[in-house]
């Protein structure tokens, strides 16, 4: 009987880590099975960009893992049962059950209302291609008024500034407001808060510092501080959680429901279950934990690739370098700044500004896209045999 690999979520860890599995491993060993809610590959990276306007390239799931013999199957995942060792998803009404040997999780995550009222209900985000694709429907009804609209944009993480700036700068007939809770830009060096600050007057934008925001109504958002910023739309980027789905299951979580790894992002309750990207909580080589980011994907969904490959085939498993350098933020389609950070996570003095860093923040995006969409390419083409399980033998390779 094979070996069932189920692998949850198509993003940009769940995508490269089946394709990449599905070359290492022999398809005469091993069954690899990919649940996803959507049939295409979402950049979430450029969802901001859909929103705004822009056409955004999603190509489709089957395309991606073409040649590769993995299974799509284009379902919600609904349930992990570990001690059963099955998932359960519902396609529309339909619903059922895979079972599985190996399960990689990679869920992502979502918008986080953090329990402001009126979130769920009045305000729109940028963290699933629907619901960009909601805003960007709602800009277009903006953009056809006589003296255009507001937006309120809350937040001014790298979602939110990148979101502001998108807007303002595709759709220069809209009023712009950027709320933050501190200081714009806090978490960057000088230089690179006042370059923020310029590109945001040079678009419009309106920032409000030091505002809270405790609720959404359908037209205005209300302050902490007794005030009312009047928005015909609300986006909200204030951060961002996972699926319960984990914490349901009985994993080892974190209190905000990440899944707990060794090293290898294999589950410290569940030997079977590994994570990688959004839903995993694992410690960077400064021994600080790994941010929620495309970066922080890609690493943990090598090394979660590395580790299964090891475990299955007997092999030794190579550890990934767990980093993250800096944060690559774009500012519309010509600027954008480029922060890189220290071991201890702090921005360094020096930052990358302007269309320079504009211009190496697209080619992240699409050497991210290239690299999802052919997951098998420059890797060996010889398929390694699972290693016998009753003796632990090593592993075997079919030239």
């Amino acid at each position: 009987m094979k070996h069932r690999i189920v692998v949850l979520g198509a993003g940009y860890a769940g995508a490269y880590v089946a394709g990449t599995l599905a070359r290492r491993l022999s398809p005469a060993d091993t069954e690899i099975t990919v649940v996803n809610a959507e049939p295409d590959f979402v950049q979430r990276l450029r969802l901001h960009q859909l929103a705004a306007g822009q056409e955004i390239e999603a190509p489709k799931l089957a395309d991606v893992f073409a040649g590769t013999a993995i299974r799509l199957r284009v379902a919600r995942v609904t349930a992990v049962d570990p001690e059963r060792q099955v998932v359960a998803v519902a396609d529309g009404d339909v619903a059922g059950e895979l079972g599985y040997d190996t399960l990689l999780y990679a869920l992502g995550s979502h918008v986080a209302d953090h329990g402001v009222p009126g979130v769920a209900e009045h305000a729109f985000h940028v963290t699933s291609r629907p619901a960009a694709l909601r805003l960007r429907e709602r800009l277009d009804s903006l953009s056809g008024r006589d003296g255009g609209g507001s937006v309120l944009v809350v937040g001014d993480g790298l979602t939110g500034i990148e979101t502001a700036t998108e807007i303002a700068e595709s759709r220069p007939g809209l009023s712009v407001t950027l709320v933050a809770r501190g200081e714009l830009g806090a978490p960057l060096s000088a230089g690179a808060r006042s370059h923020l600050r310029q590109a945001c007057d040079r678009l419009d934008i309106t920032v409000r510092e030091h505002t809270s925001v405790e609720a959404v109504e359908a037209t205005r958002a209300l302050c902490a501080d007794g005030t009312a910023l009047a928005a015909d739309a609300t986006v909200w980027t204030a951060g961002f959680a996972v699926n319960p789905i984990a914490t349901a299951a009985g994993l080892q979580v974190t209190d905000d429901g990440r899944i707990v790894v060794d090293r290898t992002m294999r589950s410290l309750s569940h030997p079977n279950v590994y994570a990688a990207g959004d839903s995993v909580y694992t410690l960077g080589d400064n021994g600080r934990p790994l941010p929620m980011s495309c970066a922080s994907a890609g690493f943990t969904g090598m090394q979660a690739m590395k580790a299964i490959v090891g475990s299955l085939t007997g092999s030794k498993t190579a550890n990934v370098k767990l980093s993250y350098p800096g944060n690559h933020i774009s500012l519309g389609r010509r600027d954008g700044i480029l922060q890189m950070v220290d071991q201890e996570a702090q921005a360094k003095p020096k930052y990358l500004g302007g269309r320079k860093a504009a211009r190496i923040k697209a080619g992240i995006v699409r050497m991210s896209l290239w690299t999802t969409s052919h997951p098998t390419f420059g890797l060996p083409k010889r398929k390694h045999h699972l290693a016998a399980a009753q003796n632990g033998a090593a592993a075997r390779v079919a030239a």
